[in-house]
């Protein structure tokens, strides 16, 4: 199946996105170097150490929605790593959320806002690019200019980047990493994961460091970034946007679809 093979009515993305999103980007996807379990109504993912585990989709019965939440608290917790669950606004049963709460995971007070784009109303904004050169990286060794960014606009330690990433880039048409470069140096990165046998792909990683802000840097990565998912043939593209990037995203014909929860595992 192409990119573009969806069943869906040509007429109305918005009418039928949700279901779109769960099928596509929390229930059928696969991604690499994790290990994908699926039951009714549940899907996990668990990786080596020190990877993330996580739940990506959940349609529960509510009688049975305590037991199911300790069934895979059960799972996790002999592994010794970290786990979370996927929480989104539109899951059921409604109050999921709150079980997990009074079961032991901590509230994520800084969810995504999941914005969504039909790339068939792509209509990109014009941006000054005068002075900005955009690289895309080729392998690994390229990653310590990402690295650089990330740590720069976020803090914190940002060196698992050169193994993650770079074992994707290694992959042959998973990933792609862009670097935005003002007098040769590094001030804003994204990335673009083109999933198979799938109509989304994924943005993610959008940072720019602080004194180079205002200047188009973010829409200018996210226009390559888009005009590369259209020339390969994809749909849809989604991502994750903090309350910073969304008014970006919104002016780049993004809409907001759903908001995710991390419901991490503290207990």
């Amino acid at each position: 199946m192409s990119p573009n093979e969806v069943l869906m009515p040509s007429s109305s993305f918005s009418s039928v996105s949700l279901s779109l999103y769960d099928h596509y980007l929390r229930s059928q996807i696969e991604y690499p170097g994790l290990h994908k379990e699926t039951f009714p109504g549940l899907v996990r993912f668990t990786r080596p150490a020190p990877g993330m585990n996580f739940v990506s989709y959940s349609r529960l019965d509510k009688a049975k929605l305590d037991f199911t939440i300790q069934e895979q608290v059960n799972y996790f917790l002999p592994l010794g790593q970290h786990f979370e669950w996927l929480v989104y606004q539109h899951d059921q049963p409604q109050n999921l959320k709150d079980r997990l709460l009074a079961r032991g995971f901590a509230d994520d007070k800084d969810p995504d806002a999941v914005m969504v784009m039909d790339l068939q109303h792509y209509n990109p904004a014009p941006v000054d690019q005068t002075d900005i050169n955009i690289h895309k990286l080729a392998h690994r060794d390229q990653l310590a200019d990402v690295i650089s960014v990330e740590q720069q606009v976020l803090g914190g330690e940002f060196s698992w980047i050169k193994k993650r990433l770079g074992d994707h880039l290694e992959l042959p048409g998973y990933l792609s990493v862009y670097v935005a470069y003002i007098h040769e140096k590094p001030v804003s990165t994204g990335w673009i994961y083109f999933h198979p046998h799938n109509p989304f792909a994924t943005l993610n990683g959008g940072a720019t460091i602080p004194e180079y802000r205002q200047r188009g840097l973010y829409t200018a990565l996210v226009n390559t970034r888009l005009r590369e998912a259209q020339e390969r043939g994809y749909r849809f593209i989604s991502t994750g946007a903090s309350p910073f990037s969304r008014p970006i995203l919104e002016q780049n014909g993004f809409y907001l679809l759903t908001v995710a929860y991390s419901m991490r595992w503290s207990g």
